[in-house]
């Protein structure tokens, strides 16, 4: 059974997989402060709850984009399960079949992303990750990630307005969007402004990237907020919520095929 470990900035993503699909999977918020063994007591409970063995886990993969946390929750991996992970550094990004012009630079989520994708349509294709971050990382029909756009995540947009002004409440992100652009309170006004305007910022940049690609190309949807924004749907091919974890197994896969 191969563990994947997704490290991000607001949270760490376990999977399990075996027998061609994943079999479990667990989302824990991330914490800076936390210490190894507290993660470890969080691997535990979830094994235990799942009435799961730590022998079942034979192989484990990790991204992460947090590196203060990447030794804490590596070398809690190792003691826990007895065996090194194997973590999606540089070195690792340079074997894969991707060509990626700045291995150094580009986060191993979005690496994971670029694998998973394209092995989903083999095609032009665009993956967009609702995370901390909003990312759209592209990848031509050969293969190769072409490059990277980066936005404000939802909830850092919303975070950033309340932290950085004076009267702006923070807010909960609703499950729906307003139905109108225009504010009737201090609320509605943050939800109209950052959500309406988060789905064209998404539309108009897809469009764009299909325009220079000078075609058509498949798009992807993936990451904790990617389910929220209803409009959007009609312009994903498909929504992968574990698709971060599906190519840290690719990964893992042809680093040791």
């Amino acid at each position: 059974m191969l563990l994947a470990v997704d490290i991000g900035n607001s949270n760490l993503v376990f999977g399990l997989y075996a027998n061609n699909e994943w079999q479990y999977h667990w989302r824990l918020q991330t914490i800076i402060e936390k210490s190894g063994p507290e993660y470890e007591i969080n691997l535990r409970n979830y094994f235990l709850e799942q009435n799961l063995s730590l022998s079942e886990v034979d192989s484990i993969i990790i991204s992460s984009v947090v590196p203060v946390l990447t030794p804490v929750v590596r070398d809690m991996l190792w003691y826990l399960f007895g065996q090194e992970p194997l973590v999606v550094t540089p070195e690792v990004i340079k074997q894969l079949p991707l060509g990626v012009v700045k291995p150094h630079e580009i986060g191993s989520d979005l690496v994971a992303n670029a694998m998973a994708g394209y092995d989903l349509f083999k095609e032009n294709c665009v993956v967009v990750d609702f995370g901390t971050a909003l990312t759209f990382t592209t990848i031509s029909a050969e293969g190769n990630i072409l490059g990277v756009a980066i936005a404000p995540g939802l909830k850092t947009s919303i975070y950033a307005l309340y932290r950085d002004t004076a009267k702006l409440p923070d807010i909960e992100i609703p499950l729906e969007l307003p139905q109108s652009a225009i504010g009737k309170s201090t609320e509605h006004a943050l939800q109209a402004g950052v959500l309406l305007g988060y789905v064209g910022l998404v539309e108009h940049l897809i469009a764009r990237i299909r325009e220079e690609l000078g075609g058509e190309c498949k798009v992807v949807a993936t990451g904790g907020l990617s389910s929220i924004i209803t409009p959007l749907e009609k312009h994903f091919d498909k929504l992968e919520p574990l698709l971060t974890i599906d190519g840290l197994r690719l990964i893992h896969d042809f680093v040791n095929k």
